[in-house]
């Protein structure tokens, strides 16, 4: 028995299998690392804010705040309030800081559709330097977020649900028939398949987001087709990943989407408050991509769907081509035998 068990062991165990499984657990462990890397200790850095003050305080005011320290703030001075609101609008700023010239009460506008958490750090950021003027300030929120958002976040997990949607279909089409396509036309059958699941799979997250619960208003044509953009490219890229590595394509797809995309997408922190790696990936992965231009459709009157639109747009556009030409190259090679000359004799 013991010899069979054995037996059973090392025909059971294969290098591959042990090496799938270390590959696993490194993911785990990534994952596990990503996520609390990126959230144990959120801390601002370099918030864009507009600040407006009496002319005779205002350059000073500025250089103060920009040299706090840990310079968590990016201040830019501007003559208006008026101006400063345009700044949020264009999503140039997350909020300003209005210094009367009548009393010694100031004004902090913050947008929590742009992130919740970012106001808040403002506020706790101000608060302190006003206490130390012995001024203080009241807080305005010109982006107030949905009652059906009550902290900002539906917009990320739309995306969210959009992006694993796209890989998890991708997976599923390679379950079928094998990871990687057997010829162009199997290739273009499955994005095919791919498209219209996307176009699916944009309008029921759109319905299921506005209609039924009310958390991103009113915008169910322009999140239907920016949802159906975000799927196919998340799952092209996916697809092409796998036609080209195999089993192997889908942990990268993975890695990429869930293990560094999901902690870096401005979620729960956005950019200003995630150390500097996140911060630098983020607005380059699709789960931020897609975070991102939700909230300004929701919120912003669409300020900055067209950058992320074009990055997905590019995700799309090589996923589709690596799909093709990994099929193109690993389709069997039809061999033509010539005809033999005869064996037989011929009388003559």
């Amino acid at each position: 028995m013991k010899a069979g068990f054995l037996h059973e062991l090392r025909d059971g165990v294969t290098p591959r299998a042990g090496g799938l499984v270390l590959a696993v657990l490194a993911l785990q462990l990534g994952f596990v690392a990503s996520y609390i890397g990126a959230f144990h200790e959120p801390t601002p850095h370099r918030i864009p804010v507009a600040v407006t003050a009496p002319a005779p305080a205002l350059s000073g005011l500025v250089t103060q705040l920009n040299e706090l320290p840990g310079v968590p703030l990016d201040a830019r001075a501007v003559p208006t309030e008026e101006s400063a609101r345009r700044m949020i609008d264009r999503r140039e700023v997350y909020g300003a800081f209005v210094v009367s010239a009548d009393d010694a009460t100031d004004r902090l506008i913050i947008a929590s559709g742009a992130g919740a958490s970012v106001g808040q750090a403002l506020v706790q950021i101000f608060t302190p330097i006003e206490d130390q003027q012995e001024r203080a300030f009241t807080t305005e929120d010109t982006k107030p977020a949905l009652l059906g958002d009550a902290r900002g976040l539906c917009g990320f997990y739309l995306a969210l649900g959009w992006m694993v949607g796209g890989y998890l279909v991708a997976v599923a089409l390679g379950a079928s028939k094998g990871a990687r396509p057997a010829n162009p036309h199997r290739a273009a059958i499955r994005l095919g398949a791919l498209l219209l699941y996307s176009v699916l799979s944009g309008l029921g997250g759109a319905l299921i987001a506005g209609s039924l619960f009310g958390a991103v208003g009113d915008h169910l044509a322009q999140l239907w087709w920016f949802g159906a953009l975000l799927v196919f490219a998340a799952g092209s890229f996916a697809m092409a990943l796998q036609a080209a590595f195999g089993f192997v394509g889908t942990g990268l797809a993975v890695l990429l989407f869930v293990v560094l995309g999901n902690p870096s997408a401005g979620g729960a922190y956005p950019a200003p408050l995630l150390p500097p790696f996140w911060r630098a990936i983020g607005p380059w992965l699709p789960p931020g991509l897609g975070t991102d231009a939700i909230r300004g459709i929701v919120y912003f009157d669409g300020v900055g769907v067209g950058r992320s639109a074009l990055v997905l747009g590019g995700y799309a556009l090589v996923g589709v081509a690596a799909t093709l030409v990994v099929a193109r190259i690993a389709q069997p090679q039809r061999v033509v035998i010539p005809p033999s000359r005869s064996l037989v004799p011929v009388a003559r």
